[in-house]
């Protein structure tokens, strides 16, 4: 629900902008000014950057100025800088009634069904930057500490690193609240009088203590010889999305991507693949475990040199354990794959990785992978309007299955009908993709009968 709010607030402050929501309430305290944090590598799951935390601050890998000057003159408060604040409001309350009654001979049906959505929330922002022009100038008071062991780590290893500038965080505490109610009945009369009735609600709430970072923008940090500097134009690594070379469009594209990541996962024997699975369902359940096993694969990643991995979980005791025994070369390549897996499930809705797993236990994962893939054949990104797939990618053993998926589905920004015909949202290919990866890896990983 967390990821809910920030998303929102960056989508109504800057939606065309780089500010970068927090997706983690454990994470946000990495987020500061002053912190440095990774980028993660493009994919075509995601529509804008993500970031990860490195636990380290600016401060932490500079050595000290010839005045002892500290970079906290550098912070809105201590500099004298403003710092603004606004108030972000929103509510939304949604109520759909409707009934239908048919007599066919003996037989009489009547169905009726009513729905209600109520979400509402207030929050008091505050924005606090530290102006570039005032962080470059830094780089001449203070040195760079090259003996720092995080510093000749990230440079043996090559990867970049950005500096948080600015931050959108709490004035005060805020409450957040989410219900959603949905009631049936159904009632047919044949030779004898049946009734049956169903109600369903969910109640979702979240409380942001006062000080919590958001969202925020970050600016990549040179290092060279002992020296730092801000590059203002960096150079991005592009997504094979953005590449002309792949003349099945972009279906073809992700496909391609897809492979390259997790190829490595059709090569494990069936009770290795039965292993994984089981700890990618438990992540999907529970976004403590998510976090876990995120930071434990980036730290191999990031690792130059062994890698140690334990866990207090028995959801997760299997997988690493099966991890640390593995080869140098095989432990990266699996761990990018599964760090691959992780980014393409943050990208989806709470609710759909629910209707993923449930997706497992009835076992058409196959079936709407071929759905999503026929949706990503429309090239949704850039044509508007409706498009048709093969309504017989949507025709499933049983009811239940098909109003799952097409849920499933619009929860990525496509409506579609039982026909076939279908609309999407803007900003809906990045969420499609996601989905598409997900259900890719799910079905490589449930295959291993």
């Amino acid at each position: 629900m967390f990821k809910k709010v920030t998303q929102s607030i960056v989508n109504q402050m800057d939606p065309k902008g780089d500010l970068v929501p927090v997706h983690s309430i454990l994470d946000h305290e990495h987020f500061r000014p002053l912190c440095l944090v990774k980028k993660k590598k493009p994919t075509g799951c995601r529509s804008s950057p993500r970031y990860k935390q490195t636990w380290y601050s600016l401060e932490d890998v500079l050595l000290p100025g010839e005045d002892a000057k500290s970079t906290e003159s550098l912070f809105p408060k201590g500099g004298g800088q403003d710092s603004r604040q606004f108030t972000l409001k929103t509510h939304i309350s949604d109520r759909v009634d409707g009934s239908l009654s048919l007599c066919v001979d003996s037989t009489s049906l009547a169905l009726k069904g009513a729905a209600s959505l109520s979400k509402g929330w207030s929050i008091k922002l505050e924005k606090n930057h530290i102006p570039v022009p005032k962080l470059a100038a830094l780089r001449t008071e203070r040195k760079i500490n090259v003996n720092h062991s995080f510093i000749q780590q990230l440079q043996k290893s090559q990867q970049n690193l950005y500096v948080v500038h600015e931050t959108i965080e709490t004035s005060e505490e805020a409450s957040f609240e989410e219900s959603t109610k949905a009631e049936g009945s159904f009632i047919t009369q044949l030779y004898a009088k049946f009734c049956a009735k169903g109600t369903r609600e969910k109640q979702q709430s979240i409380t942001i203590p006062k000080g919590c970072t958001l969202a925020f923008r970050a600016i990549q940090l040179i290092v060279e010889d002992g020296s730092w500097d801000l590059e203002y134009f960096p150079k991005e690594n592009r997504s094979m999305f953005e590449s002309d070379g792949f003349s099945q469009g972009k279906l073809g594209a992700l496909e391609v991507e897809v492979k390259e990541n997790c190829q490595i996962l059709s090569r494990l024997p069936s009770d290795l693949l039965v292993v994984f699975l089981k700890a990618i369902k438990a992540v999907m359940r529970d976004r403590n475990l998510f976090q876990e096993l995120t930071q434990k694969m980036e730290a191999v990643l990031d690792e130059t040199g062994s890698c140690e991995l334990k866990t207090e979980s028995p959801d997760l005791k299997d997988l690493l354990s099966s991890l640390q025994y593995s080869s140098r070369h095989l432990l990266l390549k699996l761990a990018g794959a599964i760090t691959y897996t992780l980014d393409a499930l943050d990208e989806l809705m709470e609710d759909q990785l629910l209707l993923l797993l449930e997706s497992l236990e009835e076992k058409i994962v196959s079936q709407q992978l071929k759905l999503v893939g026929s949706i990503l054949e429309h090239d949704i990104e850039h044509k508007k309007g409706p498009f048709s797939v093969d309504a017989g990618l949507l025709s499933f053993s049983q009811e239940k299955e098909e109003n799952l998926t097409i849920a499933m589905v619009e929860m990525s920004g496509v409506k579609l009908q039982k026909d076939g015909s279908a609309v999407c949202t803007e900003e809906a290919f990045s969420a499609v993709a996601a989905l598409y990866v997900s259900l890719y890896v799910l079905d490589l990983l449930s295959n291993s009968d």
